[in-house]
């Protein structure tokens, strides 16, 4: 199984390459590690403590980062060293300024895995959520040098646990310690026959909660509010997008309304005003004069999750494709949230449906149903408004966990 591990790595980076010249992704992926090597070299000194943080890409990212900030705080003299497996993430990340040293994670080579621990020397390493890569958790493990996993989560239908798992479980008994999103993770890490195991949640619930306490004010958005209640899309993609038009549409008056695509490409910024049609504003072109508008569109990177608290109620995209967008950064301002059908994999959004907190939808009907309980009933906003604040409150606290096991 190692050998067709090894094989198989080296396809996948060979395809790659062959994409590059038509993928912007793979081109980024292939030329980000051109000369990782010398760079890690110039970029790291081994005999600093080095602590290794790997993220497969920006969802993870958030989860290591108050790990990671925390124990900067605690040991001011390590150095965190941050790899990337997705451009989506070191494209977004490369310059963050927590980390000292911030690169592309090689292809999981054997030789690769050598130079790179070699050159990091790491005191400790630290995975994120899903990473499992064979020859780096080998070759760490064959150093002696503490390995964590963070934030990790795992269900009965994994590699891990299949009749062929055996290859995959053996990475997992490699690991110094487990931390845990769920005690079901835990179940099923015990049946495997580990014991360094440790429930201790997930670390995004304590960075929403840092974001929120860092938000900044955006007076254009609470200008363009007023005192009618606001609804934010944030996220959003155009299958969402086209629920809520719609309704707009159907309830004129009902709200003010805010858009924050994912995409904010003027094609689709573009697109998504001639779906609004009359009475829309882009937030870069937002003036006094424009405060009466009904629909707002932010056209810039870098503000949602402090724009979540100026709104009542928030939709997050996603749900209609691979899967919803954090839908923490707007529960914990006490705002219940509604996301699309393609959720399953979601903890987060399930227990925040089963406590009230949050509802899906499938169709417009859904959606209508679930905007006008809100809007109507007082009684059901509050409890579920305090319901998604509650939920962010109770599952804090996994970083400190975290740094007091390790």
């Amino acid at each position: 199984m190692k050998y067709l591990y090894d094989i198989g790595i080296l396809i996948f980076t060979l395809v790659v390459r062959l994409a590059s010249p038509f993928s912007e992704k793979a081109r980024l992926w292939f030329r980000g590690r051109k000369g990782w090597e010398q760079a890690l070299k110039d970029g790291v000194n081994p005999n600093d403590m080095n602590m290794w943080f790997h993220c497969a890409s920006l969802g993870e990212f958030e989860q290591g980062r108050p790990v990671m900030e925390e124990l900067k705080k605690q040991r001011p003299e390590c150095r965190i060293i941050l790899t990337f497996f997705s451009p989506s993430g070191f494209e977004i990340r490369k310059n963050y300024p927590g980390a000292d040293y911030v690169c592309y994670l090689p292809a999981d080579t054997p030789p690769n895995a050598r130079k790179f621990i070699r050159a990091v020397n790491p005191s400790a390493v630290f995975f994120v959520k899903y990473e499992f890569w064979k020859n780096f958790i080998s070759e760490t493990s064959s150093k002696g040098v503490p390995l964590y996993l963070i934030s990790g989560i795992f269900r009965p239908g994994q590699h891990f646990f299949r009749w062929y798992g055996g290859f995959f479980r053996k990475m997992l008994f490699s690991f110094t310690h487990i931390f845990v999103q769920d005690t079901g993770s835990e179940r099923l890490m015990k049946e495997a026959g580990l014991q360094n195991v440790t429930v201790a949640g997930d670390t995004r619930f304590d960075r929403v909660v840092q974001i929120a306490e860092a938000a900044k004010e955006i007076p254009q958005l609470s200008l363009f509010r007023g005192s009618e209640k606001l609804f934010l899309a944030g996220s959003s993609w155009p299958p969402d997008e086209e629920i809520i038009v719609k309704y707009i549409k159907s309830h004129p008056g009902s709200m003010k309304w805010v858009f924050a695509p994912h995409e904010i490409g003027s094609g689709n910024i573009e697109r998504l005003s001639k779906l609004v049609g009359e009475g829309v504003v882009k937030f870069s072109g937002f003036t006094d004069k424009e405060k009466d508008a009904r629909v707002m569109i932010i056209d810039n990177i870098g503000m949602l999750s402090s724009a979540y608290r100026y709104a009542d109620i928030a939709a997050v995209g996603g749900g209609f494709g691979k899967g919803i967008h954090n839908i923490l950064e707007a529960a914990c301002w006490g705002i219940p949230v509604l996301f699309g059908p393609n959720h399953g994999k979601f903890r987060e959004a399930l227990m925040m449906k089963a406590e009230g907190a949050a509802k899906s939808f499938s169709s417009y009907g859904d959606f209508e149903t679930a905007v006008d309980d809100w809007l109507s009933d007082e009684k059901s906003y509050v409890n579920a408004a305090d319901s998604a604040r509650e939920y962010v409150r109770k599952n804090s606290g996994a970083t400190a966990a975290i740094i007091n096991k390790i």
